[in-house]
């Protein structure tokens, strides 16, 4: 959902004219924004106190570069950054749809429109997990058809590993 920019957002970023506000992060800030061309973007503009933290902008580059590499028909292509800029930003396509705000924070079953991508398929129980991390099973619930991650069986030997 887009809503109206505030008084104190900024009226563009590098080349872009900002339209309205698409969402918060733990980052920053993502606006709508236009090109000259007349292109929509995603705008995620950094919080200066991130800015300012030592190495971040180190981290920010690479985060553009290897954003840049990324293609494909579930990403939204990198168009424009600067992570130099007194308040560094990252512009990508604007891809339209749904907030999932309500799902990413809601746990339990999807809404019965959502479909999963062609060639999706459901874990298999006897497949080998990895232990998810605390971030990505905060207020999670455990899906049925899943088991449960185990580390491998220990090697019973006498000589040192290498």
């Amino acid at each position: 959902m887009i809503s109206e920019l505030r008084r104190d957002d900024p009226a563009s970023v590098g080349s872009y004219r900002l339209l309205g506000r698409l969402g918060t992060g733990g980052m920053g800030q993502v606006f709508l924004g236009q090109s000259p061309g007349g292109r929509l973007v995603a705008v995620k503009v950094i919080r200066p106190e991130l800015a300012d933290e030592p190495g971040f902008r180190a981290r920010f580059a690479r985060e553009v570069t290897a954003a840049r590499n990324v293609s494909g028909m579930f990403t939204a292509l990198v168009v424009d950054a600067d992570p130099e800029a007194p308040v560094p930003w990252l512009a990508t396509a604007y891809v339209s749809g749904p907030s999932l705000a309500p799902w990413a924070v809601t746990p339990g079953a999807r809404p019965a429109t959502w479909r999963a991508p062609p060639g999706h398929r459901p874990q298999r129980a006897r497949q080998t997990r990895r232990p998810p991390t605390p971030a990505a099973s905060a207020g999670a619930r455990w899906p049925g058809w899943a088991v449960p991650w185990r580390w491998p069986p220990r090697r019973r030997s006498s000589r040192p590993l290498p």
